[in-house]
């Protein structure tokens, strides 16, 4: 298998070349999945022999199976009951989305998994522990949180996984991760997937990696093939009434809109709110319920709009999403090639568009040397590019709740809608497939203990509810 083609392509050869458990093969078939992507081709049958696996694969390379197909492939002649394989992961949506892709493969098996972030509380979380769920999927200070309990023991885990690392770096959870490693056995495999390799994550590699098979690591990141990037030079003032205007005229069917901060994404919704555009936003600020909400809504279209800010970049997986908006451009190039992966994935199309002003072409600069290209400039035409649209009275939004598991304004508990195959537990949380559902970033503290809150879980093992949709995996 040649290294380093394009993320979207296709092997030649089919998933049935690979040697995966018939009960893996069926879930793929039933998701449309018949050939591996390139990353998948060279990851399975590397993990499938024991081999740690160094992997460079951006955001829609189809890495998540790459490395949950060989893990409960291996799962399926051993014991039950013992947790044998970590996935960590920096943020809550993240976790979520794996856990869900996990449910997805493995639905024709006995393979449990959960959940395992803070915002939520802790309960369903211990419970997944003590039962011994298959796979944890977990944020690093969450389970920092759980270690300080003698139920947390993981000493039969057998996998690790490391996804998104360099995210997990530019988070500042390196010290988190080596504490982590202290709780786990010395002799394991280690799969470790990041989409860029700075030397913190290099020397990381090192300590926790034994022979490697490295794939794709000198590969140049850049988007996916299937995305049609433009930018708009356009003043800071004018950039929410830009976008009306593109979601007016039609040009975007739904959109997925990037902020820098937690602040200017609640103007942006209010502002779409305001002019009649279903929108909502994902940020720090907002609770775990009213997150899951608003991430679903968009899922199932209630919500043309979602405004996010880079906690969303890596941990929002939506089917068939046809656009990106960068409406600040971002300071760090890794950061634009995550945020316009979310469109694009799976040998999908794209679209993604970029707002710039005069402050920010130094940046812009930075992103077009790290994707090796310049990208086209573009007018939107018969635009007033001299007067904003001016944002009229109307229904404002509810306010951010601050804090971890706030309650959202109306003074309930702010249940999100169900996710698949799950009611919701006390907490007001979703229970997705055999897993725990929902996300957001896991900050270390100020004062470098790991951050603490109220957590997740999921659904006993068991089958998946009939008549509910399936979902591809990543």
């Amino acid at each position: 298998m040649a290294r380093g083609r394009i993320a979207g392509q296709r092997s030649h050869l089919p998933f049935t070349s690979l040697l995966l458990h018939p009960s893996l093969l069926r879930g793929l078939k039933e998701l449309g999945f018949t050939r591996p992507t390139p990353i998948q081709a060279e990851a399975i049958p590397a993990a499938l022999s024991g081999r740690d696996v160094l992997a460079c694969a951006s955001t829609g390379s189809g890495k998540t199976a790459a490395f949950l197909l060989p893990i409960v492939h291996r799962l399926l002649d051993r014991p039950r009951g013992t947790t044998r394989a970590l996935v960590l992961t920096p943020t809550r949506e993240l976790a979520a989305q794996i856990v869900a892709d996990l449910n997805d493969l493995a639905v024709h098996t006995p393979i449990t998994g959960a959940a395992v972030f803070g915002g939520v509380g802790m309960g369903p979380q211990e419970h997944a522990f003590r039962s011994g769920v298959d796979v944890i999927v977990a944020t690093p200070g969450r389970l920092l949180d759980h270690f300080r309990g003698r139920y947390a023991t993981m000493t039969g885990l057998e996998y690790l996984v490391l996804d998104e690392a360099d995210r997990m770096l530019d988070m500042g959870f390196l010290p988190d991760i080596r504490r982590v490693l202290k709780h786990l056995p010395a002799k394991r495999q280690t799969l470790f997937f990041s989409a860029t390799m700075p030397p913190p994550i290099a020397l990381l590699t090192r300590d926790m990696l034994k022979d490697p098979v490295t794939i794709n690591l000198q590969r140049q990141a850049a988007p996916a093939s299937g995305i049609t990037q433009a930018v708009y030079p356009v003043s800071q003032d004018l950039k929410s009434s830009l976008l009306l205007s593109l979601l007016q005229r039609g040009d975007m069917r739904e959109a997925l809109v990037f902020t820098r901060t937690k602040h200017r994404a609640d103007r942006v919704a209010r502002y779409l709110v305001r002019h009649g555009v279903r929108a909502e936003r994902i940020h720090g600020n907002r609770s775990q319920p009213q997150r899951t909400a608003a991430l679903a809504g968009f899922k199932d279209g209630t919500f043309r709009v979602l405004v996010a800010t880079d906690i969303a970049a890596r941990g929002i997986d939506v089917e068939a999403l046809g656009h990106v908006v960068n409406f600040d451009v971002p300071m760090v190039p890794e950061d634009y090639i995550h945020r316009v992966g979310r469109t694009g994935r799976a040998e999908a199309t794209g679209d993604a568009f970029t707002f710039v002003s005069h402050d920010e072409e130094a940046d812009l600069r930075g992103i077009e040397k790290a994707i090796g290209r310049r990208l086209p400039r573009v007018t939107l035409p018969d635009f007033d590019y001299t007067t904003p649209i001016a944002e009229p009275p109307g229904p404002s939004l509810p306010p951010a709740t601050h804090g971890h598991g706030g309650r959202p304004p109306g003074g309930g508990r702010g249940r999100a809608p169900q996710s698949r195959g799950g009611g919701q537990s006390r907490s007001g949380q979703g229970q997705a497939g055999r897993g725990h559902s929902s996300g957001r970033a896991e900050r270390p503290r100020r004062d470098g203990r790991p951050a603490t809150g109220r957590p997740a879980t999921g659904r006993p093992a068991g089958g998946r509810p009939g008549g509910t949709p399936r979902r591809r995996p990543r």
